[in-house]
Formats: C-alpha cells, structure tokens, sequence
C-alpha cells in the first residue's frame, strides 16, 4: 500500500520526467518519437524511484532505453535541481519499458480473430501446453 508521501514523491517525479525526457529526446535529434512516463513508483524509505516508460514507436524502445539508463546521472541531477524545493533527496532512479498497451493490443487483436491459429497453424505452437 503506498502512502500520501510516496503518491506525492511519485507524481512530481513524474511530471518532471516527461519534461526532461522529452527535451532530451528532441534536442537529441530524435523527431518523431514520444516518451511518455505511464507510471513512477517510489520505494516506503524513498530511495528508489522505478520509471516506467511507453515509447512510441515502440521499436525505437530498446535503443532509447539503453541511452536512458546510460544517462541517468545527468537525469537524475536534473531532476534534483527542479525539485530541490519539493524534495530533500533524489531518490535512486530506475527505467523500465511499459509494455501494457501493446500487451493491451496484443489481446485486442486476439479478441477480434485477427490472430486465428485455425488460420495461421504457427501459432497453435505457442499456445500448446507442454
């Protein structure tokens, strides 16, 4: 159960997240490409904050999450000097992707027939039990 502190550490991380990633995406020259923060949870002692992140389109993901995670000094020192006023320590950060939507879609996909192993014997493969 999180508390009102970590609901609160949580939402102004966020915030700020989007504004330093999404102006460190398009100074960086990468047009076209949304970061999206979906979702910050803070540890109960406030010492890590994990970053989960929706990247559109999603086969840019991997490569901008490897340079997000080699940057993450610099973000987090960022994100120090906006919130310095709000927060006393910057807690730990760490990025993950955020596959839910196409989790999401994946399963909107299968509900509409679009992926019919009766069609498509390739798949019958991954859904057999072992």
């Amino acid at each position: 159960m999180e508390t009102q502190r970590q609901k609160k550490i949580a939402g102004i991380l966020q915030q700020d997240l989007v504004d330093v990633l999404q102006r460190a995406a398009s100074d960086g020259g990468l047009r076209g490409v949304i970061i999206s923060v979906s979702k910050v949870s803070v540890t109960t002692d406030l010492s890590i904050a994990k970053v989960y992140l929706s990247i559109f389109p999603n086969k840019e993901a991997g490569e901008l999450l490897k340079g997000i995670r080699s940057n993450t000094p610099l973000i987090r020192h960022e994100l120090a000097q906006r919130t310095r006023h709000q927060l006393r320590r910057m807690p730990t950060l760490e990025f993950f992707i955020d596959d839910s939507l196409e989790y999401i879609d994946n399963i909107e996909r299968s509900l509409k027939g679009e992926e019919n192993p009766i069609k498509d014997e390739d798949l019958l493969g991954r859904r057999k039990k072992s």
